[in-house]
């Protein structure tokens, strides 16, 4: 791995566990005949995308004191994530995710987390001075849904701010996780005016403007006076990003996808990593065009495999892949594009 010793800490807050993916496509979890144990969770997927593409990341969190949960603290050390967040609670377990397979690669959930030990993070448990180093902090929604954990994001939120963080806010919308619809929606608002860069889905966006129609229109109803940029995920569309500036889109790549887990935390995780030490991106269209085609390529990659973060590429892989790209779409004889990124509501 490259060294990272210069380059500026991205610190992800919230839940990491283990996703059970089926070996088989296409059929309901009751049918599969077997299960892929892989490490996940959107938080902790994107502190390793950071880390696989040569940055430098930490993750913040709790698991449970069970076998599950000192494996996927091993696997935060082996891919280079700063672990000194993570805490342990003897009696509680690691949160499980069983996940359904669509024939497209999309999937849904089963969790198992009543309560997991990811719920029971609390803010007297925090490791402030890791916050407090963090140039970008990360989080998502999940962390919200129950005490003592909402009290835990909010006070490390706080913190990172006022130690003059850039906060990043990718929601992860999983609904069945909610009480209801309402109080997903309310809590998800509930922060929404601190974060300065928010990523959602085209999924997420119909959700939370309650509004089915997906359009420049429908994503600025969500802009607020302190953001800087709003990131908005299409899945086969690639995506769309709004600044106070200008607004546009990148376009996808040609993948056949196996697994859409994980590709939106590596859109992310890669984006992140990219501006954490030059945030003049927010500001310039060409540089941020740059960077979210290299997102895009990112997330792409994570769509071939199966598992979350077995998925996520290298700086070197995602580089090739740009490459080989560029060359097949120079190429007149080339074959009609199969539109792949991530899921519609990753």
């Amino acid at each position: 791995m490259a060294s990272t010793t210069k380059k500026g800490l991205i610190v992800s807050f919230g839940e990491m566990l283990i996703d059970f993916v089926p070996t088989e496509s296409g059929v309901s979890l009751a049918d599969s005949p077997g299960f892929l144990k892989a490490p996940g969770g959107a938080p902790a997927n994107v502190a390793i995308a950071v880390t696989r593409l040569g940055g430098r990341s930490a993750f913040v969190g709790k698991l449970g004191g069970d076998e599950f949960g000192h494996m996927l603290a091993g696997i935060l050390r082996e891919n280079g994530v700063d672990d000194k967040g993570v805490t342990f609670d003897e009696g509680a377990r690691t949160a499980l995710a069983f996940v359904t397979l669509r024939a497209d690669g999309d999937r849904e959930f089963m969790f198992y987390r009543n309560p997991s030990a990811d719920m029971l993070l609390r803010p007297d448990e925090l490791n402030l001075e890791l916050i407090r180093s963090a140039k970008v902090f990360h989080y998502g929604s999940i962390s919200l849904i129950t005490e003592p954990c909402r009290s835990a994001h909010l006070k490390a939120m706080e913190v990172a701010k006022e130690a003059g963080a850039l906060l990043s806010y990718d929601p992860n919308l999983r609904e069945p996780l909610w009480p209801s619809p309402e109080e997903a929606r309310k809590q998800i608002m509930s922060i929404w005016d601190k974060a300065e860069i928010i990523k959602v889905s085209d999924v997420e966006l119909e959700f939370l403007t309650e509004n089915k129609t997906i359009d420049d229109e429908s994503a600025m109803s969500l802009w607020h006076p302190n953001l800087k940029l709003l990131l908005v995920t299409l899945g086969e569309d690639g995506c769309r990003y709004y600044t106070k500036k200008f607004h546009g889109a990148v376009e996808t790549f040609n993948v056949n996808a196996v697994d859409t887990t994980g590709a939106g935390d590596s859109f992310i995780g890669a984006f992140l990593s990219k501006i954490v030490d030059d945030q003049s991106v927010l500001e310039e269209e060409k540089k941020l065009r740059k960077v979210l085609r290299f997102a895009n390529a990112c997330g792409a990659i994570t769509t071939t495999k199966k598992g979350a973060i077995p998925a996520l590429p290298s700086d070197s892989e995602a580089l090739s892949f740009l490459k080989d790209n560029l060359k097949r779409s120079n190429n007149p004889f080339r074959s009609p594009k199969l539109r792949f990124l991530y899921c519609r509501n990753c």
